[in-house]
């Protein structure tokens, strides 16, 4: 490494180790995903296809930043800034999309038997006697063992 450390200032080897590092890592998280067959994507929810998809495209773009950033390029004066605009609002719809498929559905024929049985009803009053309760009515339930 001392041959190397020859070809940039010595005040930026700690950042560039970092990044290096930093590089490793992003490789240890993508290998799973470029080990990754096309066949495999295809058996995936159209769901969980799109949101493979934005983050492959997201990160590779956030990747091309770091390059222009490194060229000494300001990437919020070029396209890209716009590109990855627009690929965050792509995500935000799958979300939108995930959040809606995740919220409770109403099972409507549940809850119009729970609200039905939940109303009052009137008791259905005896055809010969209207207006009058009869008799076993108003008699409680002790009366009614007495008569028995």
């Amino acid at each position: 490494m001392a041959d190397q450390q020859e070809d940039y200032p010595s005040e930026i080897h700690g950042g560039l180790v970092a990044f290096s590092d930093s590089l490793k890592s992003v490789e240890e998280v993508f290998k799973p995903l470029l080990q990754m067959g096309l066949e495999d994507v295809e058996k995936l929810e159209s769901l969980d296809q799109a949101k493979l998809h934005l983050t492959a495209v997201y990160a590779i773009n956030s990747l091309f930043w770091i390059y222009l950033t490194t060229q000494g390029i300001d990437p919020k004066d070029h396209p890209i800034k716009n590109e990855l605009d627009r690929i965050r609002s792509y995500m935000n719809r799958v979300k939108e999309i995930e959040d809606k498929r995740k919220a409770a559905k109403v099972d409507k024929a549940a809850a119009k038997r729970i609200v039905k049985s939940a109303l009052w009803e009137p008791a259905k009053q005896d055809k010969k006697m209207p207006g009058k309760r009869k008799q076993q009515d108003r008699a409680g339930p002790q009366n009614k063992k007495k008569r028995d």
